[in-house]
């Protein structure tokens, strides 16, 4: 493996200037796991710390021990407080978090318009990109709230590591774009008696949108961009903020990835975007990186695992057993010793295997602190696998 400098979480959590830690990279490598376990450890060494997850699979209630995590902060009962921190978890609920947007940048009745809009409930529950970017909303807002000391975020399991930075610009591009402005027009010159008044070039755009969208979801959008017009601006410089917010000193992304091609592949494709973005990034965590358990080389215990295969080494005369056989406690012995060799040979050219991947990704990423936490013989689901992680890697 390529040489990296080391990865100390302690150093990174401990710094009060580190307000934000946003764990991300590809989906199925750990990072709710890793985010919640950085979120303990901040916790029990005196920061006052909330972790918010996007992960629908709730793995991140079970392992703090809650029966579940919904959009409101929640305490998790025990941490360790000796050293005076507390640690709070949530779960986005996009739906929620976008209402609350609505309630609080629109007045009652244009609320309760664009909250009743089934184009809105559509959008608000399943547009594309509309967790990624409730998730920045929902980041903002706590940091906003100033709650708590230290943030820690875990990004949305999405198909792509850049989903997550690219989707508050999206969304806002779609609400502030010009497909909006030209739904929103009639509105605007006075209703639909107004609207049949406007350019034929605009009615037959309209016309081809009411072919496409059906007439009812064509008026339905209408009607939500009408209520949202005063809103459009918001969008935007709330992604702005927030996206200017990720790029602060006190802000830090750790790449989390496994040791395998895609994953590490994903890993370099975001470390070369926060590098272009100019966001801070504090080191990779590779999980589930394979240890052998033994000081021998694999070549060594399949060698040795043969020999035991085909009945052991030969012994002195005197030394034979009774009768010149062995008993069943010594064959079973045998065969037992020679799966466990042949176990940690495998366990071996695993880790081997590993190492060669992330030295490929050191070489094309120079200088980026590494901290690799060992793999888990089962999924963590309380407090103590969550510290365990840590502690096995310091």
């Amino acid at each position: 493996m390529s040489p990296a400098r080391a990865f100390d979480p302690d150093r990174l959590l401990d710094a009060p200037e580190t307000r934000i830690v946003v764990c991300c990279g590809s989906g199925g490598v750990g990072k709710t796991t890793t985010a919640a376990a950085f979120a303990l450890r901040a916790a029990e060494r005196g920061r006052d710390v909330v972790v918010l997850t996007i992960d629908p699979a709730r793995r991140l209630a079970q392992s703090l021990g809650l029966t579940e995590l919904d959009n409101t902060p929640r305490e998790v009962a025990g941490i360790d407080t000796s050293a005076g921190g507390r640690l709070h978890a949530m779960m986005l609920d996009m739906k929620r978090t976008f209402d609350e947007i609505v309630l609080e940048h629109a007045d009652p009745e244009r609320a309760r318009q664009i909250l009743a809009n089934p184009f809105y409930q559509s959008l608000s529950a399943s547009f594309a990109g509309t967790q990624e970017y409730m998730a920045m909303e929902k980041l903002g807002q706590l940091r906003a709230q100033g709650d708590w000391d230290l943030i820690v975020v875990d990004t949305p399991p999405s198909r792509s590591a850049l989903d997550f930075l690219d989707a508050p610009d999206r969304l806002g591009s779609f609400l502030d774009g010009r497909l909006i402005k030209i739904l929103s027009a009639p509105a605007k010159v006075g209703g639909m008696g107004a609207f049949k008044l406007l350019s034929g070039g605009f009615g037959l755009v309209t016309g081809a949108l009411g072919k496409i969208l059906g007439t009812n979801l064509l008026s339905e959008v209408q009607s939500f961009v009408s209520a949202l017009d005063t809103m459009f601006g918001g969008f935007r410089e709330r992604a702005e903020r927030t996206y200017q917010l990720l790029q602060t000193e006190g802000t830090a992304f750790v790449v989390v990835a496994a040791p395998e091609p895609d994953a590490l592949r994903e890993a370099s494709y975001f470390t070369e975007r926060l590098a272009t973005d100019r966001m801070p990034m504090a080191g990779l965590v590779l999980n589930r990186v394979h240890v052998p358990k033994a000081d021998i080389t694999g070549e060594r215990a399949l060698a040795a695992a043969e020999v035991l295969a085909n009945g052991g080494p030969k012994r002195p005369a005197r030394d034979a057993p009774a009768g010149g056989s062995l008993s069943e406690e010594e064959l079973q012995a045998r065969h037992l010793a020679a799966s466990l060799l042949r176990l940690h040979a495998e366990r071996v050219a695993l880790a081997r295997r590993e190492s060669r991947l992330t030295g490929r990704f050191l070489a094309s990423n120079p200088g980026i602190r590494v901290l690799e936490l060992p793999a888990q013989a089962e999924d963590i689901h309380d407090l103590e696998g969550l510290r365990d992680i840590i502690e096995q890697s310091l």
